[in-house]
């Protein structure tokens, strides 16, 4: 977990006063028994180790800096379109399955203008799949789990095959040296994803 608490001593203070007291309460026999720990550092000193680091962890944050980083952590693994959202209540019937990009209001405009652009759709699809996927799960509807895993495996197949967004390109050839036969505008990349579906089911 990271916070800030050098800084604001009461809220992020405080903040780390429950986390702490709930893993000693609940959590810190069955990590030791996992071989698995808890530690709490400074947000700065966080962000610098996951951005060096592997992964294997798992980053608890307040909503903000949770907001903040998330964009970031999804940014070193290629696009902000690949970042998806899963909200689960305590229940676990309950969720919210979301793009986490944001609305891509700049993409949106220039559409508008009738101009050509190339917006990630895949955490827009992965969204819906999440959804689709929880629905079947709460039904009992193993095609609709099925479908939907096939949705997801297709858009990984489609961008392995070479088909992809700008902004994947980007991470392949660099901003400065994209060119327009590197990647697919966007009605042309979900035609791509269409199509890999298709010779799935």
């Amino acid at each position: 977990m990271s916070t800030k608490n050098t800084i604001l001593k009461r809220y992020d203070g405080r903040f780390k006063d429950i986390f702490e007291e709930i893993y000693e309460a609940e959590y810190a026999k069955k990590f030791d028994e996992l071989g698995i720990w808890y530690e709490h550092r400074l947000i700065d000193d966080m962000v610098a180790q996951a951005l060096k680091s592997s992964g294997g962890f798992v980053w608890s944050c307040k909503n903000y800096d949770g907001d903040v980083q998330s964009d970031i952590v999804a940014q070193g693994y290629g696009s902000l379109g690949l970042m998806t959202s899963v909200l689960v209540c305590p229940d676990g019937k309950t969720i919210e399955s979301e793009a986490a990009h944001g609305t891509v209001t700049r993409h949106y405009r220039e559409h508008q203008k009738g101009n050509p652009t190339s917006t990630n759709p895949i955490a827009s699809i992965f969204a819906w799949t999440r959804g689709l996927e929880h629905r079947g799960k709460l039904d009992n509807n193993k095609e609709l789990i099925r479908f939907a895993q096939i949705m997801e495996t297709a858009c990984v197949d489609t961008v392995d095959s070479g088909k992809m967004t700008k902004d994947l390109a980007g991470c392949i050839h660099g901003l400065k040296n994209v060119k327009p036969d590197h990647y697919l505008v966007t009605m042309d990349f979900l035609d791509a994803i269409a199509e890999t579906v298709e010779k799935k089911l």
